[in-house]
């Protein structure tokens, strides 16, 4: 009788708790985004930093600063924000990075897990973080693969800014 009894509890929560995740589901209501970013005009674009590999293990061709300067032609481009030159004059900060992960399978150090890029929006006036992104990517075979992945991460950052300031999903910002 009590084995019956504890069976049937069991089917009853699992019931339960189908029932909750369905409610969840249907009801798909997203936190909102900071007013601050949604309203910025006035952008600066920090740079920091970009992680350089061994003199002999180039992945990326380039500079450290490479994803910096296209992240910040990229938004230029877009036309969405004046990009200001001082902290001072913004509405909102985006610090862009670039870093490269020391860990080798099995969770050691040692080897290169692979590429993330990072893009942080904090409030000018008080450094506290609005938002973020973080974008990981591969490396690629070759030197021409690596850099195309780089150009998808910096390109997918860009659309994820584009989708949270216009409120699209990352699939469909930037796109005609």
């Amino acid at each position: 009788m009590a084995r019956a009894f504890k069976a049937a509890m069991f089917c009853f929560c699992l019931v339960v708790a189908q029932w909750s995740v369905i409610a969840a589901a249907q009801t798909k209501e997203v936190a909102p985004v900071p007013a601050q970013i949604i309203a910025a005009k006035r952008i600066f674009i920090a740079n920091a930093g970009g992680d350089e590999m061994a003199e002999g293990d180039p992945r990326f061709s380039g500079e450290p600063d490479r994803a910096y300067s296209q992240f910040y032609a990229a938004v230029k481009n877009w036309g969405r924000f004046e990009i200001v030159g001082s902290p001072a004059q913004a509405d909102v900060l985006l610090e862009i990075r670039q870093e490269v992960k020391g860990i080798a399978p099995g969770g050691t150090l040692g080897a290169y897990d692979g590429p993330i890029f990072r893009l942080k929006i904090r409030d000018p006036r008080t450094n506290a973080l609005l938002w973020a992104f973080h974008i990981h990517e591969q490396f690629g075979i070759g030197q021409k693969e690596s850099d195309r992945n780089f150009d998808q991460a910096v390109n997918r950052l860009v659309a994820h800014l584009q989708a949270l300031v216009v409120q699209l999903p990352p699939g469909e910002a930037g796109k005609p």
